[in-house]
């Protein structure tokens, strides 16, 4: 395939401050590929990314943003098998070292080398660049086909879809016929709600603060919606689950205020997930999940290839990535597209980038 030496790509000098420049195309290694992106989405990780950073990224003036990606496979490294040319694939964030203890556990997400490029570590858009380009490289363990039936901006969801079903799994799921309530009606949490009925859930339990974040819930599946700023989350969840709470809580909020309704609303002997980053230190009742012996599970990101499973489920038409796909921009216009995001502006949920 005819690959340029030169990509646009964006890059940031700054808290705030990306700006589209000219690179050079990258080489995929041994066991890479390149990716011409079609399309990047843009996540809330990426406005903690241009406006706060996180730990272990790139330098400024060199670090390319974006992590939810998808395109074409363009070029093999040397090693590479698992793929052809004209693959089209989407990505996920995190290769773990492959090499320390969690990794071998299957925990890469949390791999105790993170951030060591020299040592095998890559998480794209986090501390190595990312898709807000025109090509990105990955590792082959992060690059998954795309199903006929799914296009490549549905495909920049896997992600999310992923880590919301990560976030069920790591609490061990739950039997058919429980009760779940979900936290938050963002990207995540709208995945968790389809997840959690795919899987079964007898009653999917939706909480937020926006009226059409709900609505679209409800559209996705959740059996009762619960505006927080109309009425009291716990007392409604005790209600609908006659007084026992529900069986499993998944945090897709990163508030201290769901925290503690996670607490309370739980039933004795049930599971709570954090599915959200929370930015400030928060205060709780951990003494609450002592006396009803509760169990409370963190995630971060992806795991245990959740969106190879993911994926597989979008394409049986189990979950839908549509419904949160609400904006579009080029490139070029990515400033715009933050802004949208960042703003909410016209409802926005998931805006797709396309290079």
């Amino acid at each position: 395939m005819n690959i340029p030496a030169k990509m646009r790509a964006a890059v940031l000098y700054d808290w705030n401050d990306f700006r589209l420049t000219e690179v050079d195309v990258p080489q995929p290694a041994d066991s890479e590929v390149l990716i011409k992106v079609e399309s990047c989405s843009i996540c809330g990780g990426d406005v903690k990314i241009i406006t706060r950073g996180m730990l272990h990224q790139p330098p400024m003036g060199e670090f390319i943003i974006g992590h939810e990606y998808a395109g074409i496979v363009v070029k093999l490294g040397p090693s590479v098998d698992e793929f052809e040319l004209g693959d089209r694939v989407t990505v996920e964030v995190h290769k773990g070292c492959g090499r320390c203890k969690n990794c071998l556990d299957g925990k890469a997400t949390a791999c105790l080398n993170y951030g060591n490029v020299a040592k095998g570590h890559r998480a794209n858009g986090f501390t190595t660049n990312g898709g807000f380009a025109d090509y990105a490289v990955n590792h082959v363990t992060t690059v998954n086909k795309i199903p006929d039936n799914i296009s490549f901006d549905e495909a920049t969801i896997i992600t999310t879809a992923g880590t919301s079903l990560f976030g069920i799994e790591r609490a061990g799921g739950f039997v058919a016929g429980e009760n779940i309530a979900i936290l938050g009606p963002g990207s995540i949490g709208l995945m968790a709600v389809q997840c959690a009925k795919a899987l079964g859930a007898a009653n999917v339990m939706l909480t937020g603060t926006r009226d059409e974040r709900l609505e679209l819930g409800r559209s996705l599946g959740a059996d009762n919606t619960i505006n927080v700023k109309n009425e009291d989350p716990v007392k409604k969840i005790m209600a609908l689950t006659g007084g026992d709470g529900a069986d499993l809580v998944l945090v897709t909020s990163g508030s201290e205020a769901a925290f503690n309704q996670a607490l309370k609303a739980v039933r004795k002997g049930g599971s709570i997930t954090l599915l959200a980053h929370f930015d400030d230190p928060v205060t709780v009742d951990v003494g609450l999940a002592v006396q009803k012996m509760n169990n409370i599970y963190t995630i971060r990101g992806e795991g245990r290839q959740c969106t190879h499973r993911s994926l597989e489920m979008m394409a049986e038409g189990k979950i839908q990535a549509k419904p949160l796909l609400t904006h579009a921009f080029p490139l070029e216009e990515l400033r715009e597209g933050f802004d949208v995001f960042m703003e909410r502006r016209d409802g926005a949920i998931k805006v797709v980038i396309h290079p």
